[in-house]
Formats: structure tokens, sequence, C-alpha cells
């Protein structure tokens, strides 16, 4: 028989930490504290493999199951002394979800299980206060409704707001239990005016009831969003956490909270979180209410007149804080936690590894390492690489002069500009469009993952510090606001109105994410300093890295941005970009156009001097160090007019009949230029192109190492390589002109010659080509387009249906297919290394930036991996951590 329950509770645990995989985070980290004797409501654990079973099954449970649940129910009654379904001391529980990764939010919850018309009247004599029973229940009913009946709870907020209104309320907590009681019949009698059937009363039908949708909440569209933004497998399923409920909603001496162990925007080292005075935990993160400050120190930071948890529960704080310190310490990480206080007592619901921004996560990591607490390679590996982008995000410029037309909390540090957007399928729609657009809310919900993620900026104007918004934007690293009450959001007439200022869906506000602050209108940004904790953690993966990182970089532009990042090289550079800017496709054309080979060295020699200075310039900036020059590539069509305009414009400007143009336009069309006319069978067919590159690149090589008395350590790469006699070709070519200018200048050239394996035929044969190259760079584009036989223009239109349908896990165009595409450059890279050993080899395609793609690169043997500019300390950081698993096997 499967075990498919593990019980914890009462000091002890049937699980550990290390069961993830079994348990899910909350559930595995519910047991650890058990363990460690710390206050934890008992519970049982329904292990995520149950969850695998309930979707291969066609949505139905273990058959052993139901038994091993009841026992855990058993024993959770014995240890509180509570009864499930009880007429006296009825215990009621809690299901929540558990993955094994941390999605917040993006699953089902219920709360308050196993209140009916009957224990509700047990509950409020227990407790001796009736009102908090029916609280209690028409929370339940409200939420069981949503999650398990499918009736949306915005059908209950407009019966509760009606009622608060009838009866002259603002708040909740204003009504009586009599008023609630007349709040839960309203409830139940909507439930059987909408789904025609009554709320259930068997504590056990709820139980199962929830169970099944928690379950089924794996697949719903907002998780399966999250899990492909964050790449969690669908296959992993979640576990289901069945709990006590204690309650934070019983009077003045209960609350809930949510808490840090270190500042998760900042890094600093203190105790940071909120609370809410007699409330239950979703209110927190919800942010249907303000909250307040767990610390004194936060309370006078955020300005809040409304004390502070360690001044009002000093006892209860103390004990926390300790209780704090002690899983930091037992983890040895940042902790995120969930508690509640009844009536005096702490209960610990939940401790996992805080969500932070990336700016936090280094100061914690690097703080870590000089406490002692972890090492240099444990900090290194502590950093998602691609949450790096968060460091690049600009800040607004400190000199200019700020329309500030409302405040929050800073919730997600970095600064955002765009037009406002009230809906997360604007934002969605505004992304396709190319347009940037600030997300804004009273609140977000799990439901709008969507358009957060298409979004610049979220801007919401309730909401705390650990509001969905907050956590679900620093973990994005998205610039948010949160909780601005300054400003107030007019859904039915689109209008966000701030100070003295009415603002509508389509104008353009700026939010600061580190301030607070709401601006008006677009303001000037400054890319931040990459310095400080950032160089430690950097310094400290690349002592550790194997792989050199390069960029693939067109420009001086993009070179000195690269080197800025920390760049060791250039893996590409396309010289084709070259030839568009400015009066260059002019020539371009010209030489593209020319009649015979005569006029095409005519124009080619106009060329000579532009791609010979943009070479020099490259050379300067890298200043001896490799550099990856690739010679001309895309079909000559490319560089073509192609409306009757633009044809009618050029052929003024060369002065030519437009239908003559057109006529030898009509001439060059090819049916596939992709797989046509284009790369080495252009310098095979037109050697005088490749004659003038390879002029350009020694030439220039030679007068960089004068002006920067570095020689250049210079890469010539032949492209669309399938057949050895090919590069045998282009490569006669370039030899001879390397042999005349070592002769004109009196300066020899040192160069390698190689080719970049994009096509299956090349990897297959790379024995062979290996012969005459002295480095392959594998060009994961376009090899990933000739082995699946798709085009990475298109494949957008059905690649996330095949993700949805389970038929690939991830675009092969974002993160490299391994078994197929991976397989032929495991092929070439060991095939290309039998025949030649020194075979210098590296990876140039898109996916050199990818994390998952440079692992892969790792244990290939390559290299290095060439990414654009601003993806090169994510690819620093990542290799690093590739060759640190590496040696852990």
């Amino acid at each position: 028989m499967s075990k498919w329950v593990y019980r914890f509770g009462g000091g002890e645990a049937e699980g550990r930490a290390t069961d993830v995989e079994r348990l899910g985070g909350k559930g595995a980290n519910l047991a650890e504290m058990a363990s460690l004797g710390l206050p934890v409501p008992p519970g049982l654990t329904i292990v995520a493999d149950a969850c695998v079973f309930y979707f291969e099954n066609g949505r139905t449970l273990p058959d052993d199951l139901k038994a091993q649940v009841l026992e855990g129910i058993t024993a959770i009654e014995g240890l509180t002394d509570r009864v499930f379904g009880g007429k006296t001391k009825p215990l009621l529980l809690s299901v929540r979800s558990g993955a094994r990764a941390s999605m917040p939010g993006m699953m089902d919850t219920v709360l308050n299980l196993g209140l009916n018309d009957e224990t509700v009247q047990s509950l409020g004599h227990d407790a001796g206060d009736a009102r908090f029973a029916w609280d209690s229940y028409r929370r339940f009913i409200q939420m069981y409704a949503d999650v398990v009946m499918g009736l949306d709870h915005e059908i209950f907020e407009e019966i509760l707001e009606d009622e608060k209104a009838r009866l002259g309320h603002d708040y909740d907590t204003d009504l009586s239990a009599v008023e609630w009681q007349h709040v839960v019949s309203l409830y139940k009698r909507m439930i059987e005016d909408e789904l025609d059937t009554s709320f259930p009363q068997d504590p056990h039908v709820q139980l199962w009831g929830a169970i099944r949708a928690v379950f089924s909440s794996w697949m719903n569209p907002r998780a399966m969003t999250y899990r492909m933004l964050h790449r969690i497998p669908e296959e992993w399923g979640t576990a289901v956490n069945v709990q006590t409920m204690v309650f934070g909603n019983l009077g003045s001496s209960s609350a809930t909270g949510v808490a840090f162990t270190r500042n998760p925007s900042t890094g600093d080292k203190a105790l940071y979180g909120e609370f809410l005075v007699n409330a239950q935990g979703e209110d927190v993160v919800a942010g249907i209410r303000t909250p307040q400050s767990i610390t004194e120190e936060g309370r006078i930071a955020s300005g809040s007149d409304k004390p502070s948890m360690e001044k009002l529960m000093p006892e209860t704080f103390a004990e926390f804080k300790a209780i704090c310190d002690r899983l930091e310490a037992h983890y040895r990480e940042m902790q995120d936690l969930e508690f509640t206080v009844e009536r005096g007592k702490l209960w610990m619901l939940q401790t996992r590894s805080g969500k932070r921004t990336t700016r936090a996560a280094m100061k914690i990591a690097v703080d870590m390492v000089e406490e002692g607490v972890i090492t240099e390679e444990e900090a290194v590996c502590r950093i998602e690489p691609p949450s790096l982008d968060q460091l690049l995000h600009p800040t607004i410029d400190p000199r200019v002069e700020r329309h500030v037309v409302g405040s929050g909390l800073p919730a997600s540090p970095g600064a955002a500009t765009g037009e406002i957007v009230f809906t997360a399928e604007e934002a969605v729609e505004a992304e396709h469009e190319g347009r940037k657009v600030i997300l804004v809310r009273i609140e977000t919900s799990p439901e709008d993952i969507h358009g957060m993620h298409a979004a610049e900026g979220i801007l919401t104007t309730r909401g705390g510090m650990t509001s969905h918004a907050a956590v679900v934007a620093r973990g994005m690293g998205i610039p948010c606001v949160v909780g601005a009450g300054s400003m107030r959001v007019d859904l039915r007439n689109e209008l966000l109105i701030g100070a003295g200022v009415t603002l509508k869906r389509g104008d353009t506000v700026t939010i600061d994410g580190s301030s607070g602050q709401v601006l008006k209108g677009a303001v000037p940004m400054i890319q931040p300093a990459l310095s400080g904790d950032f160089g430690k953690l950097m310094a400290w993966a690349d002592k550790t890295r194997r792989m050199t990182v390069r960029t693939n970089a067109d420009t001086p532009q993009d070179a000195r941005a690269a080197r800025s990042f920390g760049a060791e090289g250039i893996g590409l550079c396309r010289t084709e970009h070259m030839f568009f800017e400015g009066d260059r496709i002019h020539v371009m054309r010209e030489m593209i156009l020319a009649e015979d080979e005569k006029g095409r060295r005519e124009a080619l020699g106009k060329l000579l001097p532009m791609q010979r200075s943009d070479f020099i310039e490259l050379f300067s900036i890298m200043h001896g160090l490799p550099v990856t020059i690739r010679l001309l590539d895309p079909p000559l069509h490319e560089f073509l007019p192609k409306t009757e305009a633009e044809i009618a414009e050029v052929a003024k400007a060369m002065a030519m009949p437009p239908a003559f143009l057109a006529r030898r336009i009509d001439a060059i069309h090819e049916f596939n230029p992709m797989l046509g006319h284009r790369g080495c069978r252009l310098a095979i067919s037109y050697p005088e192109i490749a004659e003038m590159q390879a002029r350009a690149i020694f030439e220039a090589a030679v007068e960089a190492g004068k002006l920067t008395g570095e020689p250049v350590e210079l890469e010539i790469m032949v492209p669309l390589v399938s057949l050895r006699k090919e590069l045998d070709y282009v490569k006669g070519v370039i030899d001879r002109v390397a042999e005349d200018v070592a002769t004109e200048t009196g300066v020899p050239i040192a160069y390698l010659a190689g080719t970049m394996i994009e096509l299956p035929r090349a990897a297959i044969r790379a024995h062979v080509i290996a012969e005459t190259a002295e480095f392959f760079s594998f060009g994961t584009n376009d090899l990933t387009q000739t082995t699946f036989g798709m085009s990475r223009d298109d494949a957008a239109a059905f690649i996330p249906t095949y993700q949805r349908k389970g038929i690939i896990e991830h675009d092969p165009f974002i993160s490299l297919d391994f078994d197929g595409v991976g397989e032929l450059i495991q092929m070439a890279a060991e095939r290309g290394r039998r025949t030649r050993n020194d075979l210098k080899l590296g990876i140039c395609g898109e996916h050199g930036g990818d994390p998952a793609s440079i692992r892969f690169c790792e244990d290939a043997d390559l290299d290095y991996v060439s990414c654009s500019p601003f993806r090169v300390p994510i690819a620093r950081l990542a290799a690093a951590q590739a060759a640190i698993e590496r040696r852990k096997g």
C-alpha cells in the first residue's frame, strides 16, 4: 500500500525539510518546524504523488487515500482534544496547497472547514464569542462556494457591501453576531438560487470537496501561467496540507501576520513584516485591510500611527523574534513566515525561503558569507541568474523635478513608465502591440498574473508589502507601488484620481518602486551602477566558472555595454548589420544590383573603409580580447527595397527607371531565402565580397594593434557551411587576403578560421569539417530551425499550444532542445575534437544567455558562450553555477 499521508504536530513529524519532492515546500517545512518543537498546529500532508495520480486517472483519488486521511484526522483530534464535525468542541481545518516550488496565491485554499449550522453554535459557545463564530462561518461559505462550488466570490462581496450600507457600517469588524448570522442566511440563499443546491453541511463532504479542489487548482489558468513563466514542471503536482485552524480573529488579543527575517526589498538584516489584529491570514495577503508593522522601527519608517506588534504584544513579539532567529540559523537562509496569535498564543503556520528582490538577494548572500553562515560558492548558487535583469532596470534621474501625484509603499524597486491600463487583459494586448503600460488596480489577485507579467510596472491603491501584488512583482523583478491610499481608482469611468489631478486610461505615468512615488508623465532615467554586493558576488562567480563569456556585438555601443558587464570578448559580430546604417545601405544596394563583377568591386571599394573603421573601433574596445567576425550571412534580398514607394525612392537615388529596378529585384527573389543563397554560398558565388570583408578585418587588426599595443585575437567565421569543400574554398580566399595584407603592412597577422555549425549535416560531418576549421561556433538559432524544420518567426503561433498540451515543455528557441539539437551539438563537439583536439568550441545563438542551455554547454565541455550584452551577467553567473553543479556530480 502506498503511503499517501504524512502527519505532523505535537513536537513530532513523519517528514522533514528534505522531503520537499513528496511533501511540497509547505508540508516539508511544517514537518521540520514541528520536529524542532516549534508551536505548529497539528495536521497532515497528502503527498504530491496523489495529485499526479488524480490527473492521470481522470480526476479520481487513490482508493486507499481516504482511510489514511481519516486516520490522520483521528490523530489530530487526539492532539487537539477536538472532534471533526463534533457538536461540542468542533475541530476546524484549513486545506491548502503546497507545491515543491513556491507559487504564491496561484492555487486554492479553504479555511474554517468543518463549520455548519450546528458547529457554528458550538464554536461560538467554546470561544465565548458568537460574533467570531458567525464571521468565520460566512468566510468559510464564501471561500468554499468560490473554490469548490465555482461561484464567484464577488457575488458575496456585493451582498456584504449592501448589508454594510444598509446597516450603516464602514468595516467588517462593525457587524454583530446577529448581523453576521443574517449575512450567512443571505449567502446560503444565494447559493441555492445560483446553483440549485444547498451548501453542504456534512464536514466530511466539505473536506473531500476541498481536497479535490486544491488538487484541481494545480491546472487552473493562473497556476499554469505561473509555472510557464517560472519553468516549474507540470508533472511535479502539488501536495495538500490539512491543518488545525487557529484563529487570529478572536478579538484584540488575537492577530495574524507575515514576516521576513530580513528586508526582502533591501536585504537589510532586520525583521520585516506586517500583521493585523483580529483578522485571519487571508486578510493580510489579500490587501483588503491596511496592515500594521511588526516592529517599531518599521512603524516609524512607514509613518504609521498604528501600534506595532512589538509595542502592542511585547511578550508574543519576543517569542516570535526568537523563533525567526532560530529558523534563519537552522535553514541558513532568509525566511518568509506566516503566523497567527490566538488569544495570546503564538502559532507558526509556514516558513520558506523568502522571495526577495535581486538586490536584496545579493546583499543577503554577501552578508551571510561575511557572517560565516555560508560559503562563497553557496552564495553564488543562491542567486537566480535570470533575476539579474532586475539590476539592469533604470532608476529615476535624481536631478529631475518630480510631479508627484500620489504615493504608496515601495514594494518592488526600479522605476517604470507607461500608459495607464486598468485590466490584465489590456496589459497583455498592449504588450502585443509594443506599447509599454502600467497596470493600475485597486488590488491585484492571482488571476492578474498574465497582465502583471506583461506590464512595465504595477500600481495598487490597497495592500501592503506582503500583498499579492508586492510578492509577485518582487519575484518577477517588476517595479511596483502598493497601498497608494492617497489615490483612488474609478473603474467604471477608467480614471486614476490623485493629488489634484485626474488621469485617464492611456495617460502616461511613472512609478518609482524604490520610493513609492507615483509621478505624472514620463521622466528621465539612469542605469544603476553594478558595484558593491554585485561586484563581490560576480567576482566569486568568475573565480568559480570554467567557461568564458563573450558577447554578440555588432556595434561599438554594444561592445562597450558588454565590456561594462564583464564580457571577455566578442563571440559573434554580424557584419551585415553594419551595412544598414546611413548611406551604407545605398552603397550595398549598388553592389547587389551591379551588372557584373567590375561593378560589384567598385561598390565594395566604397564599403571597405566603412567596414575597416567599424572593426578598428570594435577591436580597440575589446583591447586584445578574442573577437569573432562572421562574414556576410543573410540573403541579398534583405538589403533591397520591398514596397512600390521604397522602390521608386531607391530608383530615383540610383538614377534608374523604377520598372528596371523592380525587374532586378524580382530576379534576385527566392522562394525560401533562409535556406537559399546566403552564408558561405554568397562568398562562393561572389568571392569579391569575402575578399573585401577579409581585407577590412585584417587591415583593422593591424591598425588596432598599433593603437592599443595589444595584438587582436582574431577569429573569422564562415556561416552556413554544410560541406568541407565550401569551407576550403572560402578559407582559401581569407588566407590569400591575409598574406597580401601582411606583405603590404609588414605586420604578420595571427587568426583562426572556423565555421558556424548551424546545419544538421555540418554537425554530422564535423570530423571532416574540423580538418579545415580551427573553431566551431554553434549557431543554435538556425540549428534549432533546421533540426525541427520550423521557422522561429512563425513558431510563436503554435508553440504555446504545444506547451499547453504537454507536447513540449519549453520553447526550443528560448531554451535549448537537449534531446535533438543538443545531441547534434554533442556529436559535433566530440567528432570535431577527435579530428582536432585543440578545436575551440562556443555557442553564439540566443541560447548563450539561457541558464539551462548554459548548463548543457558546461556538460558538453564548450569553451565559451556568447550572448547579448545585457545577458552577460546572467551568463557569467549561470556558467559558475553550472561548474559548481558539475563538480558536485
